[in-house]
């Protein structure tokens, strides 16, 4: 009999070490996600350097964290340029026949509130506007602004709930005549 006693003690502690670990994880991953850790990977767009390292007169077409999308020809007018918000660099968005996309998937918790900041620009002017800026948030498109007049950087700021464990944010444009640009994008959790 002292044996089964010794044996149900032992597998009490195991069980209760296992819930008691299980809570702390939780515990911290909202915590993390609740002090509004930045999501974003190079949303100031400044960790790759002006210029294409294989040709030094050209934009530097590398946007490190983020996925380009589309048609080649409109892609590589995804640039980084000298034209920011803030800081030294932003991102110059063009496209010449169609749209064209750059997207980062981030961690996210399942039914938690988050934040997208960004800022965006245009340097197209009538009568020549031609432009098209979207925002998607996995997959559901949550903001167009068609033939956007000159306008310096504007601040904008979408609030969603995570529908899972990660959620694509992800940009498309096409301006035929002259340049987008988006810099500063910024997700954060909020309470």
């Amino acid at each position: 009999m002292k044996f089964t006693k010794k044996l149900s003690i032992i597998v009490c502690s195991l069980t209760t070490a296992i819930l008691h670990t299980a809570v702390i994880t939780n515990t911290y991953k909202s915590v993390a996600q609740a002090e509004g850790q930045e999501l974003i990977i190079n949303g100031s767009f400044e960790n790759d350097d002006l210029v294409d390292p294989d040709n030094p007169n050209a934009p530097n077409p590398n946007v490190t964290g983020w996925t380009k999308d589309g048609d080649p020809m409109d892609t590589s007018g995804i640039r980084i340029s000298n034209f920011p918000n803030t800081g030294n660099q932003g991102l110059s968005l063009s496209g010449f026949s169609d749209i064209s996309y750059i997207s980062q998937t981030i961690p996210t918790v399942k039914g938690q509130n988050y934040r997208l900041i960004y800022y965006f620009a245009s340097i197209e002017e009538p009568p020549d506007l031609k432009n098209k800026f979207q925002v998607f948030i996995s997959g559901k498109k949550v903001f167009v602004s068609n033939n956007t007049p000159f306008q310096p950087y504007r601040k904008y700021t979408i609030y969603f709930k995570a529908k899972g464990e990660s959620t694509e944010i992800k940009f498309g444009s096409i301006a035929k005549n002259s340049f987008l640009f988006l810099d500063n994008v910024s997700v954060k959790s909020i309470p």
